[in-house]
């Protein structure tokens, strides 16, 4: 029997520091946080430190960018899911959220993140199968699979209802 050899992948990006105000690192209240975030491709991402660490709020953090990582993950292994198991989503929206615990003398961790998706789907989807994708993206998800603290999800289905006499649609919670 021929064993394979795992898929490999490698991703390649640069952070470049843009905060040097003048005087470099001399002090911590003297150098900017500021960084831009490329890929070869793709648009740059203005990041910076979360504001409670000197960072710029107009700018993303890394905290921000590993919440939102898990979220987008997550999505793509759930859309992925349900076109192959016969649930039509209409909508993906996500309140991911995030909790760091700073510990002093040693820095900080995330201790959670919990996903908040609000999803719509066609009435003819199975709803009771629409929301048993969300453990199964959660297995699947690369993002969620790479990081020590848990990842929890309170999924929020609506089923989408056809227009109504009205003209209006109707859309109830299930």
């Amino acid at each position: 029997m021929m064993t394979r050899m795992p898929k490999r992948h490698s991703y390649e990006v640069t952070v470049e520091w843009t905060g040097n105000e003048g005087p470099g690192t001399t002090g911590y209240t003297a150098y900017g946080r500021d960084h831009m975030i490329r890929a070869d491709g793709k648009t740059a991402i203005a990041g910076s430190s979360d504001p409670s660490f000197r960072g710029d709020p107009g700018r993303w953090s890394p905290e921000e960018l590993l919440v939102a990582a898990i979220s987008a993950c997550h999505k793509l292994w759930y859309l992925h899911l349900c076109a192959t198991n016969g649930v039509v989503v209409l909508s993906y929206a996500d309140r991911a959220e995030g909790t760091m615990v700073e510990a002093e003398g040693s820095g900080g961790r995330f201790v959670g993140v919990c996903l908040r998706p609000r999803v719509v789907i066609t009435p003819e989807s199975p709803p009771d199968r629409a929301r048993a994708l969300h453990a199964a993206a959660h297995r699947e998800c690369f993002i969620a699979n790479s990081v020590n603290f848990p990842v929890s999800h309170q999924a929020e289905l609506v089923i989408a209802e056809s227009k109504s006499a009205s003209g209006r649609n109707d859309d109830r919670h299930d």
